[in-house]
């Protein structure tokens, strides 16, 4: 019997394709994480791959694959009348020291790249009692729909979105 990637299979090679090359081959990013995790009480697959332009670290961007059990069971089961697919995340990590400011900023950035977003998630963390007002700024990009290999094409044009979010965030 021959084994039948899933569609989460699928996708998770060829952003690792993607992305990989542009670390080794075209020197334009640095994979700086890598995540490929089966969650056993859910049975459910995650996939992070973290990344910076090679040029600038202070922003890091990170594409997140998951499915679900439900995912994984419609496709591998052939259940009808469903459409299993996987939910694809990005996510931009910076330092941030006046949210107040650099928040509607990056908001802004974000929205003007990735059109039609729902408003993009950013979630601020500090830790307490250390006199730095410095804010480590999660940006998060969720898409409202779920994708699979029928977007393997729109991989490289999502890619794009990606290093246009960190060069023009860098600016800000």
């Amino acid at each position: 019997m021959m084994f039948d990637p899933t569609v989460f299979d699928n996708l998770k090679v060829a952003f690792e394709n993607q992305l990989y090359d542009l670390d080794n081959l075209d020197n334009e990013i640095n994979i700086v994480s890598r995540y490929d995790r089966v969650e056993m009480a859910t049975m459910s697959r995650e996939f992070r791959l973290g990344f910076t332009m090679q040029d600038n670290t202070d922003i890091t961007a990170e594409i997140c694959l998951e499915a679900s059990l439900k995912d994984l069971a419609d496709e591998i089961l052939e259940a009808p009348d469903t459409n299993p697919g996987c939910t694809l995340r990005v996510f931009f990590a910076m330092t941030v020291e006046d949210p107040q400011a650099e928040c509607p900023v990056i908001e802004s950035i974000l929205n003007q790249i990735w059109t039609p977003p729902s408003r993009p998630k950013q979630t601020l963390q500090y830790e307490f009692d250390n006199q730095q007002a410095h804010y480590l700024n999660t940006a998060e990009v969720h898409f409202d729909r779920k994708i699979n290999e029928n977007q393997m094409e729109d991989i490289p044009s999502l890619i794009d979105h990606i290093l246009d979010s960190l060069e023009a965030l860098m600016t800000e």
